[in-house]
């Protein structure tokens, strides 16, 4: 696995100390409640939150993995104060129609999910997102450096190497069912302070020097 999400509750291993079967790697669990807590470092008013994703993510994405990303929104929605609502693009230019909705209806903030789909979006989505003063957070460096206002996420260099330590080690005999499944200790904070200028944001010293990238 690289980046395998949630093994366990998906049924792909047995447990991270004794995975069992022929899987075994770096896995990462649900950080949306820690996004969320980021970006309400920069938007204290957050009352109103948007989760977009999209066809695509919605078609190819297990039971089991919809019933925990609903988890996570809720603890999160919970512990931080506000509500939300999902939002799903069919299509690119849908993102135009959801950011004008956004804006119309006062929505403090928008998380994008991490799909393909939106992935290849992510200059689009950036843009809608500053034209419409709407704050956006997401799973990865390389969208914030897309536009989006804030992203934490896994180092996928630093992933990928612990991953190849594990197909070596394959390869000289060991077998995936003795190796456990490492947890991913490893994440960027990126923060796009010409994004938080154009929306009129002031972004916090403290989160900056916790940032381990920052865009200006």
């Amino acid at each position: 696995m690289l980046s395998g999400w949630e093994p366990v509750r998906l049924g792909l291993i047995a447990s991270l100390a004794r995975p069992g079967g022929n899987v075994t790697g770096v896995a990462w669990f649900n950080l949306l409640p820690k996004r969320m807590e980021l970006l309400k470092e920069i938007v204290p008013n957050l009352r109103r939150v948007a989760f977009i994703t999209d066809v695509m993510g919605a078609a190819y994405r297990p039971p089991e993995a919809s019933k925990i990303t609903e988890e996570n929104r809720q603890i999160a929605a919970s512990a931080l104060g506000f509500t939300w609502q999902v939002f799903t693009a069919a299509a690119a230019s849908d993102y135009d129609e959801i950011f004008a909705r956004l804006a119309a209806e006062h929505y403090d903030a928008a998380y994008i999910s991490a799909t393909q789909f939106s992935s290849d979006n992510l200059t689009r989505i950036g843009q809608l997102g500053s034209r419409h003063r709407i704050p956006t957070v997401g799973p990865a460096a390389r969208w914030a450096r897309g536009g989006l206002l804030l992203t934490y996420g896994d180092d996928p260099i630093r992933t990928a190497a612990r991953a190849l330590e594990y197909v070596d080690k394959i390869l000289r005999g060991s077998k995936p069912s003795d190796l456990p499944v490492e947890q991913g200790t490893y994440f960027e904070l990126v923060i796009n302070l010409k994004t938080a200028k154009e929306l009129g944001l002031t972004v916090p010293p403290s989160l900056i020097a916790r940032a381990d990238e920052v865009i200006e």
